[in-house]
């Protein structure tokens, strides 16, 4: 099998081992929280998200990294990071709301556009050097996450408007 196989495997393996424990998990103990309270462990998770500098530190990556891929990843991440934190500070109030659509929304788009520059520069698995874990196991725990998010800020959408249809009555 060609190291690209073993590494889309390890993603897939990855993306089904987070899923299980999501479902089994996960969402059992946020569904039953209210919406800030449901959302702030998933912002505290992804708080970590600064991991993703190590694509920019030599000898942790190949030096023949592209630099197409590793530099958007790395400060993705970091703006994801940023965004977590300032929800996550401001969760109580409604700019924290939209914060955490916002944080949801760039850190999901963040996570895509890493597995697209990885494709469009011909990223190889080999020169992610030792940050090889990070794509492979971290970042489905993230996108499962991000899922998570989504669905906690749609259902404090939905529960707004059924609040707001009642005060109109």
């Amino acid at each position: 099998m060609s190291p690209q196989l073993y590494f889309f495997v390890s993603i897939g393996f990855a993306l089904i081992a987070w899923g299980i424990v999501a479902i089994r998990y996960i969402w059992p103990e946020l569904r039953s929280r209210q919406g800030a309270d449901a959302l702030r462990p998933l912002l505290i998770l992804h708080s970590f998200r600064f991991l993703g500098l190590a694509f920019l530190v030599p000898g942790v990556v190949s030096p023949d990294l592209p630099s197409a891929f590793a530099h958007p990843a790395a400060y993705g991440d970091l703006i994801a990071t940023m965004l977590a934190l300032l929800a996550l500070i401001s969760l109580r109030s409604p700019a924290g709301v939209v914060i955490a659509w916002i944080f949801n929304l760039w850190g999901t788009a963040d996570l895509f556009n890493a597995f697209y520059q990885a494709n469009h520069a011909g990223l190889s698995a080999g020169q992610l050097g030792s940050t090889y874990f990070i794509p492979t196991l971290v970042v489905p725990l993230l996108l499962i996450t991000h899922g998570l998010a989504f669905r906690i800020l749609l259902q404090h959408e939905n529960k707004s408007v059924m609040r707001e249809g009642r005060q109109a009555a």
